[in-house]
């Protein structure tokens, strides 16, 4: 391990405001970013939960920097962000050094919202670079499946096994992988499944202590599966539907 690795606190979730925490964090130390902030949108779900900071965007600039400060160089990051605001999100990106290279979408099989015109059955993301990244192997479409998790953790959940493949594509094993705003800790519990570390962020503590209960049941499951014991079942034995719903609701 490096010594910028050695300063880091990998495969934790911290509490706090992401912008003082990346404060405290080394210049050049993540290996790759992925992350789901708020989209400014002021968005409130079904059940009536909502997103701290989702109704201003004084935050957005200045979290910005800190990513790009501490994303080493020549390496990525995958931002989700809401069209409502894909100017404001493109100002922040660009001021804080970053370059578009790519644009993801994540199609849904359900409808989040209709409105007159249209139902929303996808999300977007920006894949952007600092530097001049080289790739890492073959290049991701870039449409993208996003399954559905029941959002039980969160109200903006994502899937692991929709994260998992953008983690494989632009990190390598044993990098850091950093989510300042990691919600119910998905992109950590994928990073960890791929052989990477993690570092999480998150401002809520109710959020911040269920992510942090999930890494916790990751961890042992893939401490079980290291197990120089045998397993009741072996996964050969386990259809691909249910591995699917298992790994969906990590």
């Amino acid at each position: 391990m490096n010594t910028i690795q050695q300063q880091l606190p990998v495969n934790t979730i911290l509490h706090g405001d992401c912008i003082q925490v990346m404060r405290e964090l080394p210049a050049n130390s993540a290996d790759f970013i992925l992350t789901d902030p708020p989209y400014l949108v002021n968005f409130r779900d079904r059940q009536g939960r909502t997103l701290q900071n989702d109704t201003n965007a004084d935050w957005l600039r200045p979290a910005m920097r800190e990513a790009f400060r501490v994303l080493k160089q020549n390496r990525l990051m995958l931002c989700f962000y809401g069209w409502p605001r894909a100017e404001k999100f493109l100002e922040a990106w660009r001021e804080a050094g970053f370059r578009p290279v790519g644009h993801l979408i994540f199609r849904k099989s359900y409808t989040t919202k209709a409105t007159e015109f249209l139902k929303y059955q996808h999300e977007q993301a920006y894949l952007l670079a600092k530097g001049r990244p080289a790739m890492t192997g073959a290049p991701l479409a870039d449409v993208q499946r996003l399954h559905f998790t029941g959002n039980k953790l969160h109200p903006t959940q994502k899937a692991v096994m929709s994260l998992a493949p953008v983690i494989r594509a632009y990190s390598l094993p044993g990098d850091v992988v950093l989510d300042a705003f990691c919600g119910s800790g998905s992109t950590c519990a994928a990073a960890l499944l791929t052989g990477r570390k993690y570092i999480g962020i998150e401002l809520d503590v109710e959020y911040h202590r269920a992510a942090s209960d999930r890494l916790l049941r990751v961890k042992e499951r893939i401490a079980r599966r290291s197990s120089p014991f045998p397993r009741p079942v072996h996964d050969a034995c386990v259809p691909a539907r249910v591995k699917a719903i298992h790994c969906s609701a990590l």
